[in-house]
């Protein structure tokens, strides 16, 4: 390859690595260096794909410890590796947007209680209902399925925090909402990610079945964000994620079962 064919190239596959860096970095607590950081609008290409190494890890721990402590425990400890490897980051979100939806108020009001860092009752009661019904869902399945399902669910809760980003406003001019700008790229080449993952991971058939839950609560989560708080924000991103999650295996038992 001639070297000013060559020099466009490794300049693309330099920024593609930065922007991998920034995707592991921002989605999981792994202490990587990012050398070049770009938007997390870039980054977000690549979410899919470190949502799915997230699931695998995470059904690894299962796979590991359910001969040992049984399907039960085992899926416990799999949900709190899932949750550990990124920092409760979307637990967070699921737990602040619960209380801000839970108040009573006009948008502002409830954009204040979003903002709090203590979590109320329906925080509460949503990071419960959330554990519990994971659990449910995941521990009927066997190893090799529930791997499949938290490699699937990782990748397209990820995908579909994104989808939700696309069809919904900042509700605020400042924040994670508001500063996360997806370009058109970016979310094609996630959608591609997302649905080979899923067709990889689970077969054609519960792939899409999948792939359907995950869009599904990312368009909804999106409507229901403009309509509640005016559109997006850093804690509606991060609940898509966890609600996506739940959604995709619970669909996941029901087709498989």
């Amino acid at each position: 390859m001639p070297v000013d064919e060559a020099v466009p190239v490794a300049r693309g596959l330099r920024r593609a690595g930065s922007q991998l860096a920034l995707a592991v970095s921002f989605l999981t607590i792994l202490p990587v260096r990012v050398r070049a950081p770009g938007s997390l609008g870039g980054a977000a290409a690549w979410f899919p794909a470190v949502g799915a190494l997230i699931g695998a890890l995470a059904g690894g721990v299962r796979y590991a410890t359910e001969p040992l402590v049984g399907p039960a425990a085992g899926t416990v400890l799999a949900m709190a590796t899932l949750v550990v490897a990124t920092g409760a980051l979307h637990q967070d979100g699921l737990a602040d947007t619960a209380d801000g939806l839970g108040v009573r108020g006009d948008r502002e009001r409830r954009l204040a209680v979003m903002r709090d860092s203590a979590t109320g009752a329906f925080g509460t009661l949503a990071l419960f209902g959330w554990s519990l019904l994971l659990l449910t869902a995941l521990q009927p399945l066997s190893n090799a399925e529930a791997l499949a399902a938290l490699v699937a669910a990782a990748a397209l809760g990820r995908w579909a925090a994104l989808v939700h980003a696309a069809a919904a406003p900042p509700a605020r001019p400042d924040g994670l909402g508001a500063g996360f700008t997806l370009g058109r790229g970016a979310l094609l080449f996630a959608t591609a990610c997302a649905v080979a993952i899923a067709g990889v991971a689970c077969g054609p058939l519960p792939g899409l079945a999948a792939l359907g839950a995950a869009l599904a609560v990312g368009v909804l989560s999106a409507l229901a964000a403009r309509r509640l708080i005016g559109g997006r924000t850093g804690d509606t991103i991060g609940a898509t994620v966890a609600l996506v999650e739940l959604a995709v295996c619970t669909t996941l038992l029901a087709v498989w079962r």
